[in-house]
Protein backbone atom coordinates (compact mmCIF):
# COMPACT_ATOMS: atom_id res chain seq x y z
CA UNK A 1 0.00 0.00 0.00
CA UNK A 2 2.98 2.70 0.95
CA UNK A 3 4.93 2.08 -2.47
CA UNK A 4 1.19 2.24 -4.39
CA UNK A 5 0.72 5.60 -2.62
CA UNK A 6 4.10 6.66 -3.68
CA UNK A 7 3.61 5.52 -7.35
CA UNK A 8 0.19 7.60 -7.27
CA UNK A 9 1.80 10.81 -5.89
CA UNK A 10 4.51 10.69 -8.39
CA UNK A 11 2.01 9.78 -11.06
CA UNK A 12 0.09 12.87 -10.09
CA UNK A 13 3.37 15.16 -10.93
CA UNK A 14 4.30 13.87 -14.05
CA UNK A 15 0.36 15.18 -14.85
CA UNK A 16 0.95 18.51 -13.40
CA UNK A 17 4.38 19.35 -14.10
CA UNK A 18 3.55 23.03 -11.58
CA UNK A 19 3.65 20.27 -8.35
CA UNK A 20 7.22 20.79 -6.55
CA UNK A 21 8.59 17.78 -6.34
CA UNK A 22 9.85 18.48 -2.60
CA UNK A 23 6.15 18.06 -1.88
CA UNK A 24 5.71 15.18 -3.35
CA UNK A 25 8.47 13.13 -2.13
CA UNK A 26 7.58 14.53 1.47
CA UNK A 27 4.17 13.09 1.02
CA UNK A 28 5.70 9.85 0.06
CA UNK A 29 8.08 9.50 3.24
CA UNK A 30 5.11 10.52 5.32
CA UNK A 31 3.28 7.45 4.39
CA UNK A 32 6.69 5.41 4.36
CA UNK A 33 8.26 6.61 7.64
CA UNK A 34 5.08 6.13 9.06
CA UNK A 35 5.33 2.17 7.97
CA UNK A 36 8.99 1.68 8.80
CA UNK A 37 8.45 3.72 12.58
CA UNK A 38 5.59 1.00 13.38
CA UNK A 39 7.71 -2.15 12.15
CA UNK A 40 10.52 -0.46 14.46
CA UNK A 41 8.37 -0.53 17.60
CA UNK A 42 7.47 -4.06 16.68
CA UNK A 43 10.54 -5.48 16.41
CA UNK A 44 11.62 -3.82 19.59
CA UNK A 45 8.69 -4.63 21.52
CA UNK A 46 8.07 -8.39 19.98
CA UNK A 47 8.70 -11.17 22.48
CA UNK A 48 10.67 -10.95 25.90
CA UNK A 49 13.51 -8.19 26.25
CA UNK A 50 15.62 -11.43 26.51
CA UNK A 51 14.51 -12.76 23.70
CA UNK A 52 16.30 -11.93 20.91
CA UNK A 53 15.25 -14.88 18.41
CA UNK A 54 11.62 -13.27 18.24
CA UNK A 55 13.30 -10.37 17.19
CA UNK A 56 15.09 -10.89 14.25
CA UNK A 57 12.74 -13.74 13.24
CA UNK A 58 10.25 -10.95 12.74
CA UNK A 59 12.56 -8.38 10.95
CA UNK A 60 13.71 -11.24 8.80
CA UNK A 61 10.38 -11.67 7.94
CA UNK A 62 9.60 -8.18 7.43
CA UNK A 63 12.68 -7.59 4.88
CA UNK A 64 11.96 -10.54 2.69
CA UNK A 65 8.37 -9.05 2.03
CA UNK A 66 9.39 -6.26 0.54
CA UNK A 67 12.35 -7.70 -0.88
CA UNK A 68 9.40 -10.01 -2.64
CA UNK A 69 7.84 -6.94 -3.75
CA UNK A 70 10.67 -5.10 -4.88
CA UNK A 71 11.64 -7.66 -6.95
CA UNK A 72 7.93 -8.53 -8.39
CA UNK A 73 7.79 -4.67 -8.86
CA UNK A 74 11.34 -4.49 -10.65
CA UNK A 75 10.55 -7.13 -13.25
CA UNK A 76 6.77 -5.77 -14.04
CA UNK A 77 7.14 -2.16 -14.03
CA UNK A 78 10.96 -3.00 -15.81
CA UNK A 79 11.92 0.47 -17.12
CA UNK A 80 8.66 2.53 -15.11
CA UNK A 81 10.26 1.11 -11.54
CA UNK A 82 10.94 3.94 -9.01
CA UNK A 83 13.65 3.36 -6.19
CA UNK A 84 12.12 6.03 -4.11
CA UNK A 85 9.57 3.71 -1.85
CA UNK A 86 12.06 1.10 -1.20
CA UNK A 87 15.34 2.97 -0.77
CA UNK A 88 13.20 5.37 1.63
CA UNK A 89 12.32 2.06 3.73
CA UNK A 90 15.34 0.52 4.11
CA UNK A 91 17.44 3.70 5.37
CA UNK A 92 14.90 4.24 7.91
CA UNK A 93 14.20 0.86 9.12
CA UNK A 94 18.32 0.82 9.51
CA UNK A 95 18.35 4.28 11.34
CA UNK A 96 15.48 3.10 13.52
CA UNK A 97 17.21 -0.20 14.02
CA UNK A 98 20.78 1.12 15.08
CA UNK A 99 19.93 3.72 17.35
CA UNK A 100 21.81 4.24 20.74
CA UNK A 101 19.14 2.06 22.84
CA UNK A 102 19.88 -1.28 24.96
CA UNK A 103 17.28 -3.00 23.31
CA UNK A 104 18.41 -2.50 19.82
CA UNK A 105 22.57 -2.77 20.95
CA UNK A 106 21.62 -6.86 21.81
CA UNK A 107 20.42 -7.81 18.49
CA UNK A 108 22.63 -5.49 17.19
CA UNK A 109 24.95 -7.98 14.78
CA UNK A 110 21.99 -10.27 13.92
CA UNK A 111 20.53 -7.03 12.40
CA UNK A 112 23.23 -6.12 10.44
CA UNK A 113 23.26 -9.80 9.12
CA UNK A 114 19.87 -9.68 7.97
CA UNK A 115 20.18 -6.52 6.68
CA UNK A 116 23.48 -7.67 4.43
CA UNK A 117 21.72 -10.48 3.38
CA UNK A 118 18.98 -8.55 2.28
CA UNK A 119 21.40 -6.10 0.09
CA UNK A 120 23.03 -9.32 -1.14
CA UNK A 121 19.61 -11.03 -2.71
CA UNK A 122 18.78 -7.19 -4.43
CA UNK A 123 22.60 -7.22 -5.79
CA UNK A 124 22.80 -5.07 -8.69
CA UNK A 125 22.70 -8.01 -11.27
CA UNK A 126 19.40 -9.62 -9.56
CA UNK A 127 17.71 -5.72 -9.46
CA UNK A 128 19.47 -3.25 -12.00
CA UNK A 129 17.13 -0.65 -11.31
CA UNK A 130 17.58 -0.31 -8.02
CA UNK A 131 21.43 -0.13 -8.23
CA UNK A 132 21.09 3.32 -7.23
CA UNK A 133 19.77 3.35 -4.19
CA UNK A 134 21.56 0.06 -3.27
CA UNK A 135 24.90 1.60 -3.59
CA UNK A 136 24.15 4.70 -1.87
CA UNK A 137 22.29 2.14 1.11
CA UNK A 138 25.32 -0.01 1.08
CA UNK A 139 27.96 3.17 1.21
CA UNK A 140 25.70 5.11 4.04
CA UNK A 141 27.90 6.38 6.87
CA UNK A 142 26.04 4.75 9.26
CA UNK A 143 26.24 1.11 7.94
CA UNK A 144 30.08 1.46 7.28
CA UNK A 145 30.86 2.62 10.38
CA UNK A 146 28.39 -0.52 11.96
CA UNK A 147 29.90 -2.69 9.22
CA UNK A 148 33.48 -1.86 9.71
CA UNK A 149 34.04 -0.62 13.00
CA UNK A 150 31.47 -0.97 15.53
CA UNK A 151 30.84 -4.70 14.76
CA UNK A 152 33.46 -6.45 17.59
CA UNK A 153 36.25 -9.03 16.34
CA UNK A 154 35.46 -7.60 12.75
CA UNK A 155 32.35 -10.01 12.11
CA UNK A 156 30.95 -7.51 9.77
CA UNK A 157 34.38 -7.48 7.43
CA UNK A 158 33.64 -10.77 5.35
CA UNK A 159 29.21 -9.26 4.82
CA UNK A 160 30.67 -6.43 3.44
CA UNK A 161 33.18 -7.30 1.17
CA UNK A 162 30.45 -9.55 -0.44
CA UNK A 163 28.81 -6.54 -0.91
CA UNK A 164 31.39 -4.95 -2.97
CA UNK A 165 32.26 -7.46 -5.08
CA UNK A 166 28.32 -8.04 -5.76
CA UNK A 167 29.03 -4.35 -6.67
CA UNK A 168 32.36 -5.26 -8.78
CA UNK A 169 30.85 -8.06 -10.92
CA UNK A 170 28.20 -6.10 -12.07
CA UNK A 171 30.46 -3.07 -12.98
CA UNK A 172 32.85 -5.66 -14.73
CA UNK A 173 31.72 -6.53 -18.32
CA UNK A 174 30.97 -2.52 -18.96
CA UNK A 175 34.74 -1.87 -17.78
CA UNK A 176 35.76 -4.86 -19.46
CA UNK A 177 33.85 -3.40 -22.72
CA UNK A 178 34.73 0.19 -22.04
CA UNK A 179 30.95 0.58 -22.48
CA UNK A 180 30.70 3.72 -20.23
CA UNK A 181 27.48 5.67 -20.89
CA UNK A 182 25.85 8.03 -18.76
CA UNK A 183 24.00 6.00 -15.99
CA UNK A 184 27.06 3.96 -15.76
CA UNK A 185 29.74 7.01 -15.26
CA UNK A 186 27.56 7.76 -12.42
CA UNK A 187 27.55 4.54 -10.75
CA UNK A 188 31.51 3.99 -11.68
CA UNK A 189 32.07 7.69 -9.87
CA UNK A 190 29.78 6.34 -7.02
CA UNK A 191 31.82 3.38 -6.74
CA UNK A 192 35.03 5.27 -6.86
CA UNK A 193 33.90 7.77 -3.89
CA UNK A 194 33.13 4.86 -1.77
CA UNK A 195 36.52 3.44 -2.37
CA UNK A 196 38.11 6.72 -1.89
CA UNK A 197 35.96 6.72 1.90
CA UNK A 198 37.33 2.99 2.96
CA UNK A 199 41.15 3.79 1.70
CA UNK A 200 40.95 7.02 3.81
CA UNK A 201 39.05 5.08 7.24
CA UNK A 202 39.49 1.54 7.12
CA UNK A 203 42.59 0.70 4.68
CA UNK A 204 42.79 -2.05 6.64
CA UNK A 205 39.74 -3.89 5.15
CA UNK A 206 41.30 -2.98 1.78
CA UNK A 207 44.11 -4.97 2.55
CA UNK A 208 42.84 -8.10 3.95
CA UNK A 209 40.33 -8.58 0.93
CA UNK A 210 41.93 -7.09 -2.36
CA UNK A 211 42.52 -10.39 -3.51
CA UNK A 212 38.93 -10.60 -3.74
CA UNK A 213 38.37 -7.35 -4.83
CA UNK A 214 41.02 -7.34 -7.67
CA UNK A 215 39.92 -10.91 -8.85
CA UNK A 216 36.36 -9.89 -9.68
CA UNK A 217 37.64 -6.67 -11.20
CA UNK A 218 38.89 -6.70 -14.88
CA UNK A 219 42.72 -5.79 -15.83
CA UNK A 220 41.99 -2.84 -17.98
CA UNK A 221 40.52 -1.35 -14.68
CA UNK A 222 43.49 0.17 -13.40
CA UNK A 223 42.22 3.33 -11.38
CA UNK A 224 39.89 1.08 -9.31
CA UNK A 225 42.96 -1.58 -8.89
CA UNK A 226 45.74 0.99 -7.94
CA UNK A 227 43.07 2.41 -5.24
CA UNK A 228 42.85 -0.54 -3.73
CA UNK A 229 46.32 -1.96 -3.86
CA UNK A 230 47.60 1.62 -2.44
CA UNK A 231 45.65 1.05 0.32
CA UNK A 232 48.63 0.21 3.89
CA UNK A 233 47.73 -0.64 7.40
CA UNK A 234 47.88 2.77 9.61
CA UNK A 235 50.27 1.80 11.90
CA UNK A 236 53.05 0.84 9.28
CA UNK A 237 55.33 3.53 7.47
CA UNK A 238 56.19 3.05 4.09
CA UNK A 239 59.71 3.38 2.78
CA UNK A 240 60.53 6.32 0.92
CA UNK A 241 61.38 5.30 -2.68
CA UNK A 242 63.45 7.97 -3.12
CA UNK A 243 65.89 6.84 -0.76
CA UNK A 244 69.16 6.09 -2.10
CA UNK A 245 70.60 2.65 -2.97
CA UNK A 246 66.86 1.27 -1.50
CA UNK A 247 67.23 -2.04 -1.64
CA UNK A 248 63.16 -3.35 -1.35
CA UNK A 249 64.65 -6.87 -0.53
CA UNK A 250 66.56 -5.77 2.51
CA UNK A 251 63.67 -4.03 4.28
CA UNK A 252 61.99 -5.91 7.52
CA UNK A 253 58.66 -5.60 6.57
CA UNK A 254 58.91 -7.95 3.15
CA UNK A 255 59.32 -11.10 5.41
CA UNK A 256 55.84 -10.53 6.76
CA UNK A 257 53.06 -11.82 4.78
CA UNK A 258 50.21 -10.20 3.56
CA UNK A 259 47.10 -11.24 5.23
CA UNK A 260 44.14 -12.60 2.74
CA UNK A 261 41.06 -13.27 4.20
CA UNK A 262 39.61 -14.62 0.68
CA UNK A 263 39.38 -18.39 0.52
CA UNK A 264 40.80 -18.34 -3.09
CA UNK A 265 41.36 -22.12 -3.19
CA UNK A 266 37.78 -22.24 -3.59
CA UNK A 267 37.45 -21.29 -7.45
CA UNK A 268 39.30 -24.66 -7.55
CA UNK A 269 38.09 -27.93 -9.46
CA UNK A 270 38.47 -30.65 -6.77
CA UNK A 271 40.07 -32.93 -9.83
CA UNK A 272 42.56 -29.93 -10.76
CA UNK A 273 43.53 -29.10 -7.21
CA UNK A 274 44.09 -32.86 -6.57
CA UNK A 275 46.47 -32.92 -9.58
CA UNK A 276 47.79 -29.43 -8.37
CA UNK A 277 48.82 -30.75 -5.14
CA UNK A 278 50.36 -34.21 -6.85
CA UNK A 279 52.49 -32.52 -9.09
CA UNK A 280 53.89 -30.31 -6.34
CA UNK A 281 54.98 -32.98 -4.43
CA UNK A 282 56.06 -35.79 -6.87
CA UNK A 283 55.77 -33.90 -10.33
CA UNK A 284 53.20 -36.69 -10.90
CA UNK A 285 50.87 -36.83 -13.28
CA UNK A 286 53.34 -35.93 -16.19
CA UNK A 287 50.44 -34.87 -18.10
CA UNK A 288 49.84 -31.73 -15.95
CA UNK A 289 52.09 -29.45 -17.19
CA UNK A 290 51.03 -29.85 -20.79
CA UNK A 291 47.10 -29.86 -19.99
CA UNK A 292 47.44 -26.41 -17.69
CA UNK A 293 46.74 -23.90 -20.85
CA UNK A 294 43.66 -25.95 -21.73
CA UNK A 295 42.52 -26.20 -18.19
CA UNK A 296 42.74 -22.48 -17.81
CA UNK A 297 41.55 -21.35 -21.63
CA UNK A 298 37.45 -21.40 -21.56
CA UNK A 299 36.95 -19.83 -24.81
CA UNK A 300 38.57 -18.22 -28.31
CA UNK A 301 37.09 -14.97 -27.81
CA UNK A 302 39.65 -12.49 -27.75
CA UNK A 303 39.86 -10.85 -24.11
CA UNK A 304 38.19 -13.35 -22.77
CA UNK A 305 39.94 -16.80 -23.07
CA UNK A 306 41.08 -17.43 -19.78
CA UNK A 307 39.84 -18.31 -16.61
CA UNK A 308 41.19 -15.18 -14.75
CA UNK A 309 39.99 -15.90 -11.18
CA UNK A 310 41.56 -19.22 -11.79
CA UNK A 311 44.95 -18.16 -13.05
CA UNK A 312 44.94 -15.80 -10.11
CA UNK A 313 44.37 -18.68 -7.66
CA UNK A 314 46.89 -20.43 -9.42
CA UNK A 315 49.63 -18.42 -9.04
CA UNK A 316 48.91 -17.55 -5.40
CA UNK A 317 48.60 -20.98 -4.45
CA UNK A 318 51.93 -22.21 -6.15
CA UNK A 319 53.59 -19.23 -4.74
CA UNK A 320 52.92 -19.74 -1.10
CA UNK A 321 53.41 -23.59 -1.22
CA UNK A 322 57.16 -22.89 -2.31
CA UNK A 323 57.49 -20.44 0.27
CA UNK A 324 56.24 -23.06 2.57
CA UNK A 325 58.35 -25.98 0.91
CA UNK A 326 61.51 -23.90 1.70
CA UNK A 327 61.00 -23.10 4.88
CA UNK A 328 59.85 -27.02 5.61
CA UNK A 329 63.89 -27.06 4.50
CA UNK A 330 65.03 -25.10 7.05
CA UNK A 331 66.45 -22.62 3.86
CA UNK A 332 64.84 -18.62 2.92
CA UNK A 333 63.19 -17.90 -0.24
CA UNK A 334 65.99 -17.35 -3.30
CA UNK A 335 66.75 -17.85 -6.64
CA UNK A 336 69.01 -20.72 -6.07
CA UNK A 337 66.50 -22.24 -3.71
CA UNK A 338 63.42 -21.83 -5.71
CA UNK A 339 65.17 -22.57 -9.38
CA UNK A 340 64.48 -26.77 -9.67
CA UNK A 341 61.61 -27.53 -8.13
CA UNK A 342 57.60 -28.27 -9.32
CA UNK A 343 56.97 -25.00 -8.13
CA UNK A 344 58.94 -23.07 -10.76
CA UNK A 345 58.09 -25.53 -13.60
CA UNK A 346 54.44 -24.64 -13.21
CA UNK A 347 55.15 -20.83 -13.29
CA UNK A 348 57.76 -21.67 -16.47
CA UNK A 349 55.35 -23.44 -18.42
CA UNK A 350 53.03 -20.74 -18.00
CA UNK A 351 55.54 -17.98 -19.20
CA UNK A 352 56.29 -19.73 -22.15
CA UNK A 353 53.24 -21.58 -23.23
CA UNK A 354 50.57 -19.50 -23.13
CA UNK A 355 49.84 -16.46 -25.37
CA UNK A 356 50.37 -12.68 -25.00
CA UNK A 357 47.15 -12.61 -23.21
CA UNK A 358 47.51 -15.32 -20.99
CA UNK A 359 50.93 -14.20 -19.61
CA UNK A 360 49.38 -11.18 -19.36
CA UNK A 361 47.46 -12.22 -16.67
CA UNK A 362 49.86 -14.45 -15.30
Amino acid sequence: MCVEISYRAQAEQQHNPAASAAIIRAKCYHNLDAFVRLIALLVKHSGEATNTVTKINLLNKVLGIVVGVLIQDHDVRQTEFQQLPYHRIFIMLLLELNAPEHVLETINFQTLTAFCNTFHILRPTKAPGFVYAWLELISHRIFIARMLAHTPQQKGWPMYAQLLIDLFKYLAPFLRNVELNKPMQILYKGTLRVLLVLLHDFPEFLCDYHYGFCDVIPPNCIQLRNLILSAFPRNMRLPDPFTPNLKVDMLSEINIAPRILTNFTGVMPSQFKKDLDSYLKTRSPVTFLSELRSNLQVSNEPGNRYNIQLINALVLYVGTQAIAHIHNKGSTPSMSTITHSAHMDIFQNLAVDLDTEGRYLF
